[in-house]
């Protein structure tokens, strides 16, 4: 190469490579000229040439992570460390992250998304590899908005083309239940409101799996309908010291956020449970209703297949309602959604029961959102068939009068 080139400030061959602070160059060993000098960002094969070329063609940007890939990078591995997730769900979750940085449509998104970004892809690798983990710990963890990050997730499984599979309800009660703080005495909970683990969950997935077989979890929010079942649960174990503590006192005790539906689902639940009180023999007489037949869940429980087919009907509950009311049978406290009073029951001594019992569906057909009621049609409005006759008068309206004819015939001038 020294013989190829002559210094353009004295003219002599003697081209030498110097290295300088770790920093190849050409240098003129007569007077010391320097050829190149700054040629940072250039490739090997442009360096032997002596052609500049841009930041983003040099090795630089393959060798250099950018501030954004680190700080979340670093993200990735301190929230793999609070969820203490094993050592090979932080490598895939990692691979995710980088993965999804360097995709296109993560380039230009704001800053709160990039941060949803690094909660997405841990929880992407929980979910493939079945650990119990909910969106919602996550949105607390980053301080996140729960529609937000749940846009952000479906964003990356469809960049990504990611699979996924379902969580279990068995799996989310545990992992729920999880964050509770009753399972163990304190300055803040008292002893009798204390609870033992594993029957508490045990419980909880037995009132969840009910939910699941009468409608109550399909196309709901999972959460809600757990907090309910937790609550009854929990009363159900002891029930003579927790029937006076309200569901947002448990809540509170908990230490767990109380959603704003879950008051509706464990109405559904209480309604279930009256309804399968109804048909055991030993529990018309005690007129259970919504906050005493708590002391029954495990009963019920227990038999639960056999009194869901009684309680409810599968379409010939005519004949059988007939033929009770006429044997003189006591009258199941059931009616339609739920209540414990059926309508026509007489009070004291026997009952008879007039009411009819409804078959087993979701809640959305049995209460159906309000529509819109059309106006019905005047009796002159709908005389109207369309082959009236047209009067005279009528057709003079749609005809152009002489007037008319000419201004028209001005305007298409000017076109």
């Amino acid at each position: 190469m020294s013989g190829q080139r002559k210094c353009p400030d004295c003219g002599s061959c003697e081209i030498v490579e110097d290295a300088h602070y770790a920093q190849n160059q050409l240098v003129c060993a007569d007077c010391g000229f320097i050829l190149t000098e700054g040629l940072l960002t250039t490739t090997f094969q442009d360096e032997e040439h002596l052609q500049e070329v841009t930041y983003s063609r040099s090795t630089g940007q393959n060798e250099q992570l950018s501030r954004c890939k680190l700080r979340g990078i670093k993200r990735v591995q301190d929230l793999c460390k609070v969820l203490c997730l094993p050592a090979v769900f932080e490598e895939t979750a990692l691979s995710y992250f980088q993965r999804a940085i360097e995709h296109p449509s993560f380039h230009l998104v704001s800053l709160e998304k990039k941060e949803i970004l690094v909660g997405c892809c841990v929880f992407v690798t929980c979910r493939q590899r079945n650990w119990p983990l909910t969106m919602g710990t996550i949105c607390s963890l980053l301080y996140a908005d729960k529609e937000l990050f749940a846009s952000v997730y479906l964003c990356v499984l469809k960049e990504l083309e990611l699979d996924v599979p379902a969580l279990s309800l068995t799996d989310l009660v545990k992992t729920h239940l999880n964050s509770f703080k009753l399972f163990q005495s304190s300055a803040s909970i008292p002893t009798k409101f204390a609870e033992d683990k594993e029957k508490m969950v045990a419980r909880t997935i037995q009132i969840v799996e009910l939910a699941s077989e009468t409608w109550l979890v399909t196309g709901r929010h999972p959460v809600p309908i757990v907090t309910a079942a937790a609550y009854l649960a929990w009363q159900s174990l002891q029930p003579v010291g927790r029937l006076t503590c309200t569901f947002p006192r448990f809540c509170k005790l908990a230490g767990t956020d109380l959603p704003p539906p879950a008051h509706l689902r464990l109405k559904e639940l209480n309604d279930i449970l009256l309804r399968m009180a109804s048909q055991l023999a030993w529990l018309r007489v005690l007129n259970v209703d919504k906050k005493t037949v708590v002391k029954h869940i495990g009963d019920l429980l227990q038999h639960r297949h056999f009194l869901l087919r009684s309680s409810f009907s599968s379409g010939d509950t005519g004949d059988q309602s007939a033929t009770a009311a006429g044997d003189g049978s006591e009258c199941s406290p059931q009616a339609e959604g739920g209540s414990t009073q059926a309508e026509g029951c007489q009070p004291g001594g026997k009952q008879k029961c007039s009411s009819v019992q409804r078959p087993l569906l979701p809640p959305c057909l049995i209460n159906p959102r309000k529509r819109l009621r059309t106006v019905a049609l005047s009796p002159s409005d709908q005389a109207i068939t369309g082959d009236e006759a047209i009067s005279d008068s009528e057709i003079e309206q749609y005809l152009r009068s002489q007037e008319e004819m000419q201004e028209l015939s001005k305007a298409q001038a000017w076109h």
